[in-house]
C-alpha cells in the first residue's frame, strides 16, 4: 500500500507540475492525436497501481493492525474513494473533451486547477500509507 501510494502520489506531482501544463503547448491536430495517446497510454501506469492502492486500503480498512488503528485505516480508503471519485468525475470527463476537441486552454486551465485536489489528497495519503506501514513495525 505504502508503495502504490507513494508511487501515485510522485506520478501526480508529475503530471500536475510537467505533463498537465506542457499540454498547453501541443496544438492543431497533434493536440487531437497527442490527447487519444495520453489517455490510451496512461491506464497500463496508473491502474495498476490505483487497484492495488483500493484493495490494500480496503483490506487495512476490513482487519486494521492493531497498531494502526481502524481510524487511519479507514482514513486511508477515504482518501482513496475520494481520489477515485475525482479521477472519474473531474478529469476523465476532461481528458475526453480534450480528445474529442484537442487544444482548449480553458479545458486545460480546468485540468491543471482541479487536479490540485487529487494532488493534495494523493500527498496525504503517501504520507498517511507511510506512517502507517512505520506504525505496523
Amino acid at each position: 500500500q505504502a508503495f502504490a501510494s507513494a508511487a501515485r502520489c510522485g506520478g501526480i506531482w508529475f503530471v500536475q507540475v510537467v505533463h498537465y501544463p506542457l499540454c498547453a503547448a501541443v496544438t492543431g491536430d497533434a493536440a487531437l492525436r497527442y490527447s487519444r495517446e495520453h489517455r490510451r497510454r496512461t491506464p497500463w501506469v496508473v491502474v495498476p497501481l490505483m487497484l492495488v492502492e483500493f484493495a490494500t486500503a480496503a483490506w487495512l480498512a476490513a482487519a486494521p493492525p492493531p497498531e494502526i488503528g481502524r481510524g487511519a485505516a479507514l482514513a486511508g480508503l477515504g482518501l482513496v474513494c475520494l481520489l477515485g471519485l475525482s479521477t472519474g468525475l473531474v478529469q476523465m470527463p476532461l481528458h475526453s473533451q480534450l480528445g474529442r476537441h484537442g487544444h482548449d486552454h480553458a479545458t486545460i486551465g480546468r485540468l491543471v486547477g482541479t487536479n490540485w485536489c487529487r494532488t493534495i489528497l494523493w500527498t496525504a495519503r503517501a504520507v498517511l500509507a507511510v506512517w502507517m506501514l512505520a506504525g505496523a513495525r
